[in-house]
């Protein structure tokens, strides 16, 4: 099949999300970096051949291309720890990774890329009118993990599984996008043990 390609913007959480997981798993990975502030991945031949969606992180697997973070970070994490045996644990892992896109990403992350890739004083009148209840809805996420965490150490098992990973992502640098992690106390000490975990590696490695 040949080495296994990740399209990529590698400061992305959703792109991260994918070497974290690879890291863990060890398996290793082949990157080709797009710069998605100058249109790289809007390109016809990027379009035609990548991803028709016009968006990265894809993971190319020979002749397939699979898109979407958590679908891509479920394949190279697929029959290893990071995936619960049990059945209702499996299921529980899940909807961590629809409500981290649902509920997480598209607050915590978009703020993020508003404030630190585009400035807030190249937003459109659109993104400005959007953006306090983005913060609103990001500061929300966090509450319900920081409660969720106050009970355990992790997010399904007592162990780190692809749920931790794929909120991971996001969550440790959501204060570049202006997140105070202060009154988190157990998604703070939460990021500490995954950080900790062997195989880690960093969003800038």
């Amino acid at each position: 099949m040949g080495p296994i390609v990740l399209h990529e913007y590698a400061l992305s959480g959703n792109c991260y999300k994918i070497r974290l997981t690879a890291a863990h798993v060890g398996m290793p990975l082949a990157r080709r970096e797009y710069d998605i502030l100058e249109g790289e991945t809007r390109t016809a031949a990027f379009l035609r051949e990548v991803n028709a969606n016009g968006r990265i992180p894809v993971l190319q697997l020979g002749d397939d291309f699979l898109p979407e973070s958590n679908a891509a970070a479920w394949y190279l994490a697929d029959g290893s720890d990071l995936i619960p045996a049990d059945r209702f644990e499996r299921a529980d892992m899940l909807r961590w990774l629809f409500w981290e896109q649902y509920n997480h990403e598209p607050n915590i992350a978009t703020v993020r890329f508003w404030r630190t890739l585009v400035g807030e004083d190249n937003l459109s009148e659109l993104q400005r009118a959007q953006l306090p209840a983005k913060v609103a809805a990001g500061e929300a996420a966090l509450a319900l993990m920081d409660a969720h965490l106050g009970r355990r150490a992790f997010f399904v098992l007592d162990r780190l599984t692809l749920a931790d990973i794929v909120l991971y992502a996001y969550t440790h640098v959501a204060e570049e996008g202006g997140f105070d992690l202060r009154p988190y106390p157990h998604v703070r000490a939460w990021l500490a043990r995954v950080a900790a975990q062997p195989g880690h590696v960093a969003i800038t490695d």
